[in-house]
């Protein structure tokens, strides 16, 4: 039986796939990946982040939703945060006008399918912008937020539960967890 190749795609490839594409697709290292669609509650976590970082980082940062796409150069993703924050003037990959390279916090609401990659490889990824300060994972399952933040040392975690405020110290950023999950029903 013969075994099956594996096909590498050039990230021209993938931009054509993109234009006609109904879904969103990451690439990696010459593999095209389709990205799930979400459920309600995670399209409402990810516009209330969108809100709350609006109004709490102003004019300073440019808060996106996830029709932007992140490139990281040093390992060959490129992929579509559910939020991206750029603080500064945005660069853009030299492969691609509309994918920036330069972002400041990157937040991503997990979901079933997707939270063992977000905390895990995809986060890997995230780590080798040399711009980012900080992610944000939104848990999908109670009201939770993972903060990942670059320090002087390394890394750190914290994880900011209902009741609680999380902050990125980096960019003298404070938001309550329940504000972030008002009215919103978490799935089963």
């Amino acid at each position: 039986m013969p075994t099956a190749r594996r096909v590498h795609h050039s990230y021209r490839d993938y931009l054509s796939l993109l234009e006609l594409s109904t879904v969103k697709l990451e690439y990696c290292d010459g593999e095209i990946y389709a990205m799930a669609g979400g459920t309600p509650a995670h399209a409402d976590l990810a516009a209330s982040a969108i809100g709350l970082l609006i109004g709490a980082l102003g004019k300073r940062c440019r808060v996106s939703s996830s029709d932007l796409r992140v490139r990281v150069e040093a390992t060959d993703l490129s992929t579509f945060p559910d939020v991206t924050v750029v603080c500064g003037e945005r660069k853009t990959a030299a492969i691609d006008a509309n994918a920036v390279i330069n972002p400041t916090l990157l937040v991503e609401v997990t979901s079933p399918s997707t939270e063992d990659y977000d905390r895990g490889d995809k986060l890997s990824h995230y780590k080798q912008l040399p711009n980012l300060r900080a992610v944000l994972l939104i848990s999908h399952r109670r009201p939770q937020v993972t903060v990942i933040e670059r320090t002087a040392t390394g890394w750190s975690e914290t994880n900011a539960r209902a009741g609680e405020v999380l902050s990125v110290a980096s960019l003298q950023l404070s938001l309550p967890v329940d504000e972030l999950y008002a009215g919103i029903e978490l799935g089963a």
